[in-house]
């Protein structure tokens, strides 16, 4: 079904990224923190969308292939959109080991289902607080605003550098468990 109840969450977080891109660039005081908000809504949305595909029963192979798809474009899309205006080496190498990870991750997925060992190198508990700390950590860096005397941008940029860790982290579990049929 195209457009059950967690397929149009998912489809409601890509067409929000064209929303985000505009809203960072707006020269208003308020888009930063619009920008941040509108990110942090499409990560509930990714939440959302898997639980509810399976509490109603509305699991389907269009929701299964575009759930990850749409979450990868909104977290690369967040982290190009931070590198343009913050290019210190810390925060492009960050960017850089997120998006090269989830492309690693993709096709390592994709390959792993052509074979036939796809649960492999499925989604894990840790790859879930992984996308957390990511989602956290850019709608803080997407945000800007120092909130109550808490310098929020130099927080999103600490949650984002520790899920970057833990996409490195992943990344070597998931290699791990493929290595076998990578190595045959």
């Amino acid at each position: 079904m195209l457009w059950n109840v967690p397929n149009t969450l998912t489809w409601i977080r890509i067409f929000a990224i064209p929303l985000i891109v505009l809203l960072f660039y707006m020269p208003y005081p308020w888009a930063d923190p619009a920008a941040g908000l509108l990110f942090a809504a499409a990560g509930i949305t990714d939440s959302l969308d898997g639980y509810l595909a399976r509490r109603l029963g509305q699991t389907s192979r269009l929701g299964a292939f575009l759930d990850p798809v749409a979450d990868k474009l909104v977290v690369a899309v967040a982290l190009v959109l931070l590198v343009s205006k913050d290019t210190r080496a810390l925060i492009v190498l960050t960017a850089a080991v997120i998006i090269g990870r989830e492309i690693t991750i993709s096709a390592l997925r994709e390959w792993m289902a052509e074979i036939g060992q796809r649960r492999k190198v499925a989604v894990s508990q840790f790859g879930k607080y992984k996308t957390i700390l990511q989602i956290v950590g850019l709608s803080m860096m997407l945000f800007r605003w120092d909130l109550i005397g808490l310098p929020i941008y130099n927080l999103g940029v600490v949650l984002t550098e520790l899920a970057a860790a833990a996409t490195l982290f992943s990344m070597v579990a998931y290699l791990r468990a493929a290595w076998p049929e990578l190595t045959r």
